[in-house]
């Protein structure tokens, strides 16, 4: 006689590694139907906005630096809405991201129904699609919450693999989500007046793509930015697998950046 398993909630999410390894369980709230039309019409607006104001980068940048500032131990900051306020803004690593809130405020104004939790987190999924990059799941259900976190829980470009797994760590990120989510900045540059560095990190940063990788393994080149964050990558034994792994297979650096992506995006939401 064979028995079938049991059928799965649809609000039950499981990521698995390898055959049965269970990494993460997520149970995501439901929400109404309105809501759902709501995200569909939104994601369509957003596009347009996105790929006539060539805006993919800093509005990518808006969703990581909100939901990064995740702390799993006190299970504060991360991707619920705060970073539009004004005392979230104007921390030193958020510098030039009031031009990404201005830019999405008319579509935002649309979707009253929708979280700015939600808004976020969703144009950041849309501009990594827009540009090329990998499909990444997106559920909501986000609430928005009233106070923001203090300043000091993102990475700081100047420092080295220490600071990036003490920072990343405290997000509950792994080495692996390090090293793919480096490759982000495929899209985007970095500007003096915001970071105090000037330059791109690829030839095209309006593409996402593996050229991150190939760029940092190729060596430094006139016109190109490599901030030490991201040489740290290079020097450190595990990360550097990594970044030749995804120099050398676009399909693996796709894969493993819509996890990380997805794992980012929802640091503190929806947990088991």
């Amino acid at each position: 006689m064979t028995i079938s398993p049991p059928s799965i909630p649809t609000n039950l999410f499981k990521i698995f590694s390898g055959e049965s390894k269970v990494k993460m369980v997520k149970c995501y709230p439901t929400v109404s139907e309105e809501y759902q039309k709501a995200v569909e019409k939104c994601k369509r607006k957003l596009r347009g906005l996105i790929a006539e104001k060539n805006c993919a980068p800093i509005i990518l940048r808006l969703a990581w630096h909100s939901a990064g500032t995740y702390d799993v131990k006190t299970k504060t900051g991360g991707p619920f809405g705060t970073i539009k306020h004004p005392s979230e803004l104007s921390h030193g690593a958020n510098n030039g991201l009031d031009i990404a809130i201005r830019l999405l405020e008319p579509i935002k104004e649309q979707f009253p129904i929708l979280s700015y939790a939600d808004f976020y987190q969703l144009a950041g999924v849309v501009a990594v699609e827009v540009t090329g990059g990998p499909e990444i799941p997106f559920h909501p259900g986000r609430e928005d919450k009233p106070t923001p976190p203090e300043e000091g829980r993102l990475p700081d470009a100047s420092k080295g693999s220490d600071h990036l797994r003490d920072v990343f760590g405290h997000m509950g990120l792994s080495d692996q989500d390090i090293v793919a989510l480096s490759g982000g900045h495929t899209l985007g540059r970095c500007h003096k007046e915001r970071s105090g560095y000037e330059g791109a990190w690829t030839p095209n940063p309006l593409i996402f793509d593996n050229s991150y990788f190939k760029e940092l393994l190729s060596g430094e080149k006139e016109g190109l930015l490599q901030l030490p964050s991201d040489k740290a990558l290079l020097s450190d034994p595990v990360f550097r697998p990594l970044v030749e792994k995804y120099a050398a297979d676009e399909d693996a650096f796709f894969a493993d950046y819509a996890e990380a992506h997805l794992k980012l995006s929802e640091l503190g939401f929806a947990e088991a």
